[in-house]
Formats: C-alpha cells, structure tokens, sequence
C-alpha cells in the first residue's frame, strides 16, 4: 500500500517531519489581566477554550469571552505557535489579531484570548527530559473490512480522507472513507500521554462508543477508537518505553503506486502481519496544517496546498507591506540592469525608479506618522491625548482593525480610573459626565460603546446600593423596586455579553477588577431578594390601588400587617402605613364636616404612597376638601389662634363665612368661642373644691394641636393637680378593662345583631359596652399623654384590641349598606361611637 503519511508525500521543510514528538522548548504564560490565575505551563499542545483545563477551573466571569474551541498554542520544529480557531472573539499577540494562519510566538510577546485574559509568553529550553519512544498502535476491530494495522511513532498524527494513511484506502474502502473529513481528527502527545482532538467532522470521532466533544480526551490502551461511524474502528494499544526495535521506515519501502498520472506516491512503512498488514507512520504532519483555519476552510483539490502554510505575521486591518517588499525587490533587480525579460536597463531608469521609491518611502513616512504618534502616547502613558489621536485618525481610516483596539485601550486607560475614583467618592454625577465624554470617542468607533453602555450600567447600580443605604438594606416599596427591576432585567437580558464587556474593561484597567467583583456580588443578592420580594410588591400595590378605588381603605389594615409578619425583609410598609392613616384621617373629617383638624390635615395633605396621593387629589377636585384659597385663609387664623391671639383669630374665621365651608367654619366659631368660655371658667374656678376635674375635662376637650396654646396656659396648674389627675387615670382604666371584660364576656356583636332590621336591647347593650371600653381606654392613655407620664403596663395593649373590635365592627355594618336601611345604618355606627358622626 502507498506510504501513510502526507508528510512524506509533499516537499516540506527539512525540520519538520523530524520535528521532536513533544515539545522542545518550555513554554509558560504568565498572566497580565488576572495574576491571580496563576502561571500555565504548556506541555505539548495547549487547548484554549472555556471548558478546556485549566481555563474551565476559572471563574464565569473570567471565561465568558472564550469559544469553547477558541484557541491552540503548540511547538513546531522548535518555533512555538498560536493558532485562532475561528473564535468568537479572536485572539491577539501583541494587541494585533491573529489571523486565519498560525501566528509564531517569541519570548516576551503578549498574548490576549478573547479580549479578556492576557499572559506574557516566555519561551526558554526544555529542561525534563521526555520519554525515549511511545508507540500507538491502532489495529482493526473488527476483522473481514479489509483495514491495515496502524503503528504510530511520531506525532501528531492526523486523519484525514485526502493524507496520509487513511487516504491511501480510498480503492478499496471509497464509499466508507466518505464518511471521513478532510480535516477529521488528531492524535498528539500531552504530558507524555496520547491524546485525540476531533477538529470539527461532520460525522464525528468516537471513544468508546461516545462522540467526543470540543475537548481532547487522553487514550488508554484497549480503547475503542472509531472514525466517522463503524467501518475505521481500531482497538487502541499504547506501549511507552525507551529503546524500542521497531523496523525503519526506508528499510520497509517498497516501491510505490502512481496515484494520478504524472505523480508516484512515496514509499510507506508497511510489513505483513498475521492475518493482514501493518503501516508504520514514522513521520508526524505538521501542527501548522492541522490549525490553518485557511486549510481547514480549502475544500479544493488534493495537493493544492503547500506543505506547510503560511506563518501570520500580521494582523488583519494593518496596512500590508507586501507593496514596499515588491518595490525594494524592484529596485534590487533594477541595480541588477535587467528588466523582466532579461534585457539590461539604461542607468536612468534607475535613477528614475530611486526617485519614486524615495518619494513614497517619505509619503509612507506622513501617512504612518499618525500612528507612530499613537503609539508613542500610549507607550508613554498619555492615554487621554491617545484617545484624541485615535479619534481623529479613525476619522479617515474608520475599518482600521488595530486603530480601533488602540482606540479602546486608549480610552479605558484614560478615563476608567478616574471614573472608579468618582464612584469611590459617591459623586455619581460626575462619573456621568466621565462617562459622558467616552461616548463622543465612542462616536467613531462602534466597539467602545457597549463598554460605556456596562460603565453607565455600573455607576446606575453603585447609585441604587448608595441611595438605599447600603447592599444589605431592604427593598423599599414605591421606592426601590422599578429601579431594582430595570437594573436586573437588562443583566439578564444578556448575561454573558454584559460579563465580556465588564471583564474586557478589567483586562486594560486592572484596579476595575475588585469594583466589577463586588458589582457581581451587589447582582446577585438583588437577585435573590428580587426574586421573593418584587412579586409580593406588585401583589400588595395591586390590592392597595383595589381597596382605594371601591372606598374601602380601612381594609388595607390587616393586608399591611399580614405582609409586614411574612415578608420582615421588605422595606416601606411603616410609611405606607403611616400614610393610610393620614388618609382615613382626612377622609373622616371631611365626611364629618370639622374643618379644625380637616384644614391642618390638609395643609400637610403630601403622601409618600402615590395611590394615597392620587385618591386625596380626587377628593380635592370632587370638592369634598376645603380648596387651596381657604386653606391659605384658615391657615392664617389657625396660627393667630395658637399664639393666643383670640380675637384676631375669630375676626379671620368670620371672614370665611361665604362658599360651601362657610357652615364647618362657623362650627369652628363656636368651638373656639367655646373653649373660651370654659377657659375664664375655669380661671374663675381655681382654688375651689373640684378644680381638678374641671381642670382634666378641659384639658382632654382640647385638641392638641389647634388649642396648643390653652394647654400651655393650663400646663402649670395640671403639674400642681398630678397626684389627683393620675388616681383620676388609674380608675379610668380600671373602667376600661371592666367594660372590655363585660363585652367578651357577652360573646360581642353577633352578625345576626348586626343584620337585624331594628336596633334591639342586645345589640344596644353591647355596643353601649364597646363604646365605653374604647372611650375609657382611650381617655386613660391622653391623661398621662397630658402629663407626660408612661402609661401602665398592658394599657396600650388593651386599647389596640378593644380598637381592632370596634374597626372590625364598623367595618362589618358598613358592608351591610346594601341590606340595612340607611338611618338604621347609622344608628347602628352611632352607638360605636363612629366618627363619622
């Protein structure tokens, strides 16, 4: 059979079929962007992608950018390359892309993975020895397809159904070597094992029975290997030791079989064995053919390509010098004397052609001297004026692949550091203004925007944490949650293309490392609370804006608690709370016609809870609130009334009798006229036996905070009357809890008392019961409020459940408004001592 190995069948390089079996060099990456990855040492061949080792070790963060066949790094001949496997987001030696070719690495260089992970390549001699022989031998599985026994003595060693051993079966074995690519697979050595690289096939590369994947998996001996279905399966036999007697490859030549006309076939290494034949492939193909992308992508005829493909030197988007080689070539065959046809030249088309190449040696001098410029900023550390050069030059030349990468680095260096120290200070704004002045360099070049677009991303989170307090504090309803919702939804939107871009950032300006870390972390904790806290949010101001709009506020109460006990976590129900109350407050007063206490409230009618806003401007707007002109004039009043200014308070009042309040503010008049009265009676009555009661009965009429002024007045002689005041209190709440314990102990309204169709003596009697219990309760806590003395123990408790009883009872009747007569109705509140009275 012809010889297996296309190496032997094209003119190559002398180096490389002896090219060693591993490599000859140490090879060790040490890392730029990420130290804290550590060194990696290559030994063979290097797999670079997301779920190759060690890549697969690190962080999500760290690898979203790599391809899961992203990159290989091997030893050729003694030259160490870089191959880009067509990754998603290229790879690049000293900022400049690798191309379609392999891309020769020196020591020293910088080597970048997908814009993210970067390492500084050294390249030193092999100092460990490696083993003296491994053999690999690959004999047929089954018997009676007619295959040959494979031997295999250096590598790599490639499959392929147009080189080496297998392309020679194509007489026999046409149809199932079909089933074969061109570029199939590849067997090389890494840490002193045999390893197996499917690149890629149509019908894949199987190990015991399962198709490999992007990785290479190691070959143990007695493996199950299969190429392309169940024709080229091979029982795998490894045999590593030094001094092996295997026959040389000259020494078995026969002579070889012309496989197209005009062209023999070289020799192979094959002898007989016992029932069939064996091929030795002594001599490895070239890693350099089995990494062109360019090779990989030629679906031409068999031998149209070189042995070995072109080394990239140069990345795509720089200026190509093929130009100027080609016109020093000229000038050297002109110094010659000869043209192309071999006719000599006269001197002064010489001298001609020296002018022109020194006319454009000096045009390439202005026209490369932007860039000389560039890279003199950036070597200098002059990145703000880099970024400028860079702006303006990508001006004229807009699809410049290295001007843009040089734009990018130039303008993170420049402004990224400055925008951490703005963040560190918590002046969001002016990393908006940083961020700002990015985008108009961002203008010119379409890949520095979404770096500023996960920069303005980040600083809008920073804000978010700094504004609630911390990363630690609870989601406060009608406060955090669109914000929080906003943040997250466009996080995950695209998870990984936000972690590229974030990580990309921390390549070029290591000190965003920790900041991009803890924004991470700040990501996912709001996560998780969003995860249990949003939808409870949504749920309760959902039922708020429900109970509101059919005019049952007081329901909301017992939802409030309810969610305050389940979910302690969440934030803003005190003021949401605080505003239900102001609310019902207001809502109370105006039903009840007492402009006092319904002016002020609504001088401070601003809520915090927009649904509690939107239902008092309706009420405003219905007319059911004082307008704004009134409360502007009552206000006036009010204040004159508070510094005891009597009569110039009621002169104001009187003022306001027209329009609809005119009714309310003369019930004001009275009420004030009122405390007036009982105010010289009580003056008049001081010393005399009594005094005391008529003291307390006057001080709890007032309200506290319109007739502020008559409880200072009263405040001196309430201090002498304390003693006789707080025994006053005490049997207050000893009548409290008597009227309580009577009320359970009678079982409370029923709903078949509060349904009845008349008011009878049970529900009279009961209700009589709750009214004083309430009443008294309420009295005992204003009558150490009045003299600033703490309440009893349990006080406050009791008059919280006999005030729960009585809601819930008025609650209850209100919803029988559609059963009860509306006179009935209110009898029945009446007796409660509802205040809506």
């Amino acid at each position: 059979m012809p010889a297996a190995d296309s190496a032997l069948q094209r003119e190559a390089p002398p180096a490389a079929p002896e090219a060693p079996t591993g490599s000859a060099q140490d090879i060790v990456l040490k890392p730029l962007s990420r130290p804290e990855l550590g060194d990696i040492r290559v030994d063979g061949v290097l797999a670079v992608g997301r779920a190759e080792q060690p890549f697969a070790t690190f962080r999500d963060d760290t690898v979203v950018s790599l391809s899961r066949r992203h990159a290989r790094l091997f030893c050729e001949a003694g030259e160490v390359y870089v191959a880009d496997l067509g990754s998603s987001n290229g790879t690049t030696v000293n900022r400049a892309a690798v191309g379609p070719s392999p891309h020769r690495l020196r020591d020293g260089d910088e080597i970048c993975f997908g814009g993210v992970l970067s390492y500084r390549v050294q390249i030193g001699p092999r100092t460990k020895a490696r083993p003296d022989a491994f053999t690999l031998t690959l004999a047929p599985a089954a018997e009676g397809k007619g295959l040959e026994t494979l031997v295999i003595t250096r590598f790599p060693f490639l499959v392929s159904k147009t080189e080496g051993a297998f392309s020679q079966q194509r007489g026999e074995h046409a149809a199932q070597l079909s089933y074969l690519s061109r570029r199939h697979a590849h067997i090389f050595l890494k840490g002193g094992r045999a390893c197996i690289e499917d690149l890629g096939s149509t019908n894949g590369t199987f190990v015991d029975g399962l198709r490999l994947q992007e990785c290479a998996v190691p070959l143990q001996d007695g493996a199950l290997l299969a190429f392309g279905g169940d024709h080229f399966t091979y029982r795998v036999g490894v045999t590593q030791a030094a001094g092996l007697d295997l026959p040389q490859p000259r020494e078995l030549a026969e002579p070889a079989e012309p496989t197209r006309a005009g062209q023999a076939q070289p020799a192979d290494n094959r002898s007989s064995a016992a029932g069939g034949k064996t091929t030795f492939v002594a001599a490895p193909t070239s890693f350099l053919d089995i990494f062109c992308v360019e090779n990989a992508l030629d679906e031409s005829a068999e031998g149209s390509r070189p042995t070995v493909p072109a080394v990239a030197e140069q990345a795509p988007g720089r200026r190509p010098r093929r130009r100027a080689a080609a016109l020093w070539s000229e000038l050297a065959s002109v110094f010659q004397g000869h043209d192309e046809g071999g006719t000599r030249r006269g001197p002064w088309r010489a001298v001609a052609l020296v002018a022109v190449l020194a006319a454009a040696g000096t045009a390439l001098y202005w026209w490369d001297a932007p860039d000389r410029q560039l890279k003199d900023l950036v070597a200098s550390g002059d990145y703000a004026q880099a970024a400028l050069v860079a702006d303006r030059s990508l001006e004229q030349r807009p699809d410049d692949a290295q001007l843009k990468a040089l734009s990018i680095e130039a303008a993170l260096k420049a402004n990224v550091p400055a925008w951490l120290a703005k963040v560190a200070a918590r002046d969001f704004d002016g990393a908006g203004a940083v961020t700002a002045a990015m985008s108009r360099l961002g203008v010119r070049n379409a890949e520095l925007r979404p770096l500023v677009a996960e920069l303005e991303w980040l600083g809008q989170l920073e804000r978010l944490v700094n504004q609630r307090g911390g990363p630690d504090q609870p989601i406060r309803i009608y406060a955090d949650e669109d914000a929080i919702a906003a943040l997250i939804d466009r996080w995950n939107n695209d998870t990984r293309e936000h972690q590229r871009a974030l990580a990309r950032i921390a390549s070029y300006v290591p000190q965003f490392g920790a900041p991009y870390a803890e924004a991470l972390t700040h990501v996912r904790k709001l996560q998780s609370e969003a995860s249990v806290h949003l939808g409870v949010i949504e749920r309760l101001k959902t039922t708020i804006v429900a109970e509101l709009k059919r005019d049952r506020p007081e329901a909301l109460d017992p939802v409030l608690k309810e969610v305050a006990a389940k979910y302690p976590g969440l934030g803003g129900l005190d003021s949401v709370r605080q505003d239900l109350n102001r609310y019902l407050e207001i809502r109370s007063e105006a039903r009840a016609g007492r402009p006092g206490r319904l002016f002020a409230l609504v001088l401070k009618g601003r809520f915090a809870t927009p649904p509690f806003q939107e239902r008092f401007d309706a009420l405003a707007a219905s007319g059911q609130l004082p307008p704004a002109e009134a409360v502007r004039q009552y206000e006036a009043a009010t204040r004159a009334w508070k510094e005891g200014q009597a009569d110039s308070s009621l002169e104001g009042l009187r003022q306001m009798a027209a329009g609809p309040w005119a009714a309310a503010v003369q019930r004001e008049v009275e009420r004030r006229q009122a405390v007036l009265t009982r105010f010289a009676a009580l003056q008049a009555a001081r010393g005399a036996s009594g005094y005391a009661d008529q003291l307390l009965a006057f001080r709890l009429a007032l309200d506290p905070e319109e007739d502020a002024h008559f409880a200072r007045a009263t405040q001196a002689d309430l201090d002498q009357n304390k003693d006789k005041v707080l025994a006053r209190a005490q049997d207050t709440v000893s009548r409290a809890r008597l009227a309580w314990q009577d009320y359970r102990g009678q079982g409370g309204i029923e709903a078949s008392q509060r349904s009845e169709i008349a008011v009878s003596g049970p529900f009279r009697a009961r209700a009589r019961l709750l009214a004083d219990a309430n009443s008294y309760s309420q009295q005992a806590l204003q009558m150490h409020a009045q003299l600033g003395a703490a309440p009893p123990e349990g006080l406050a408790t009791l008059h919280a459940e006999i005030k729960a009883e009585m809601d819930q009872q008025r609650t209850a009747l209100r919803e029988l408004r559609n059963v009860l007569e509306p006179d009935l109705l209110k009898s029945k509140l009446a007796l409660l001592g509802d205040p809506e009275r």
